[in-house]
């Protein structure tokens, strides 16, 4: 089985890289195979161009998006992992969902309408925040992350909707234990899983 590890934020030394890790050394340690794709340290260009948009004469994805397709092409499960920054995917994140995962590699056009092209695939989330848990799901944020982007994009793309795991309270200068306990939530997760 192989894993894309998709990674979005600017600090190489942050909680979410470090969540990541865990996950790409879990999943390797069962004898899977992964893809790390750290956004930041990559440089991606999130930014959709005009040329990249679906239209009826056609449309030519870049040729960075066309190597991530690529690149992707032989993944079987596809691992996010970031931040809510304003309770919402960093726009790295959302950026490189745009582009590397529109109309031609995620989903193809009928006539009735959008099909899937990534069915039998699955994906799996784990995201943070300095707010609590609990006031991330008081808020309303949780279901509207959930609903927006987990079934949504599950759905557009054929994709399996594994879980999605939430670290509320991460702040700056979190101790090494509390971290640790994270990390070996994460690789539960993968023992659950895969």
């Amino acid at each position: 089985m192989k894993h894309a590890v998709i990674v979005a934020h600017p600090s190489a030394e942050s909680f979410t890289l470090s969540v990541a890790a865990a996950y790409r050394d879990a999943v390797e340690a069962r004898g899977s195979r992964t893809e790390w794709r750290d956004l930041y340290r990559m440089n991606f260009a999130p930014s959709l161009d005009a040329d990249e948009i679906p239209k009826p004469g056609g449309f030519t994805p870049g040729p960075d998006v066309l190597a991530e397709r690529r690149l992707l092409s032989g993944v079987d499960v596809f691992a996010f992992f970031y931040p809510f920054w304003m309770n919402a995917q960093p726009a790295m994140m959302k950026g490189y969902i745009d582009r590397v995962f529109g109309m031609g590699f995620a989903y193809g056009a009928s006539k009735g309408g959008n099909v899937p092209l990534l069915k039998s695939r699955k994906m799996i989330s784990f995201t943070s925040s300095g707010a609590p848990t609990d006031w991330v799901i008081k808020s309303g944020a949780w279901d509207a992350v959930h609903r927006l982007f987990d079934e949504h994009f599950a759905t557009v793309c054929g994709l399996e909707l594994l879980d999605h795991i939430h670290f509320g309270g991460i702040v700056p200068g979190i101790r090494a234990d509390a971290v640790e306990r994270h990390h070996d939530a994460v690789r539960a997760a993968v023992a659950r899983h895969f």
